[in-house]
């Protein structure tokens, strides 16, 4: 079979395909909005639309007073927290009534009749006619202080200062260095510290020889205290010697005592040990010097070598000046 011709597409049924309804989509669509949202807007009354307000303005002093109620931020957090107390900026004034202002008047009228009656007489303090004749008042008025709980502030010497005078400069240099002077006299004078280790020689396990070890203490503290006070150097002198003197008798009282077999023994036994450990140390000293041998041999031998090598450099100069050369 052959192809099918082709119809034209510009018939009747093709003109009804192409008519577009999109204003009459576009009604409806719109009625339906009305009809959910109310109704027409541009059908409904103006009472419907609008609305009158009928209430009166706040003022303006109102407002104001309300932006002046407003806490800042960091007055409302410094509030909430109870141990922190925030610093009134200014005193509240004192509001005197004139009730009270009349009543003060009235007082010190009636005060100063009577003392008219008594004999005194009001005379200007700013005035020049002397009448007084020295008279105070024997009652004078107490003006009382409130003490503030802030410390006071440490003022500096003025040789501290940016542009020091050269005598302030120096009296502020000459306290600083005598106040560093001082700790160096402190150790100095003071009392010997107590020795950690003690040499076998000394016999301190005899009570004479705790004694002497506890005189030299005493000496010691009571030379640190020379110098600090004048008046009283002859006291502490006569004290040191009286301490002295009757250290000297206890030490001779208690030099007579008799010596146990059991602390001579004890001393043996001492002196034995002493002896064994220096020995001991000198065979551990002989025996590092014996493996030490091998090291030594070597470094004579190098330096034996060295020796050599600088004869034979200080040689072939003198050989080569004695050949003559061949050109």
């Amino acid at each position: 079979m052959g192809n099918r011709s082709k119809t034209s597409r510009k018939g009747k049924k093709a003109w009804r395909a192409n008519i577009s309804t999109e204003d009459i989509e576009d009604f409806f669509e719109k009625s339906t909005k009305d009809a959910l949202s109310g109704g027409n807007l541009s059908a409904a009354p103006s009472e419907d639309l609008f609305h009158v307000d009928k209430s009166h303005d706040i003022p303006v002093k109102r407002k104001i007073e309300k932006h002046r109620e407003k806490a800042l931020r960091c007055d409302s957090v410094l509030k909430k927290n109870p141990f922190v107390q925030v610093v009134s900026s200014s005193k509240p004034k004192s509001k005197i009534s004139k009730k009270k202002t009349n009543v003060v008047e009235s007082k010190t009228f009636k005060q100063a009749q009577k003392n008219v009656d008594d004999g005194s007489v009001m005379t200007d303090l700013w005035g020049d006619d002397d009448n007084n004749n020295g008279e105070h008042e024997k009652n004078p008025r107490k003006i009382w202080k409130m003490t503030s709980s802030i410390p006071a502030v440490e003022v500096d010497p003025a040789g501290c200062s940016y542009n020091p005078t050269a005598e302030s400069h120096e009296d502020m240099l000459a306290e600083a260095v005598a106040q560093e002077m001082q700790k160096v006299y402190k150790n100095e004078l003071g009392p010997e510290p107590v020795p950690l280790t003690i040499d076998g020689n000394n016999n301190i396990e005899d009570e004479a020889g705790l004694l002497s070890v506890c005189n030299r203490i005493i000496n010691g503290k009571s030379a640190y205290f020379l110098g600090v006070d004048n008046g009283s150097e002859g006291e502490e002198e006569a004290d040191a010697e009286k301490e002295s003197s009757e250290a000297g008798n206890n030490k001779n009282a208690r030099t007579t005592k008799r010596v146990t077999r059991v602390v001579l023994n004890k001393r043996s036994r001492q002196k034995a040990l002493r002896k064994m450990e220096t020995k001991e140390k000198l065979k551990e000293k002989l025996s590092k010097e014996i493996d030490s041998l091998p090291k030594i041999l070597k470094e004579i031998a190098k330096d034996d070598k060295e020796k050599q090598n600088k004869l034979i450099r200080r040689k072939i100069p003198a050989i080569l000046v004695v050949i003559p050369s061949r050109y």
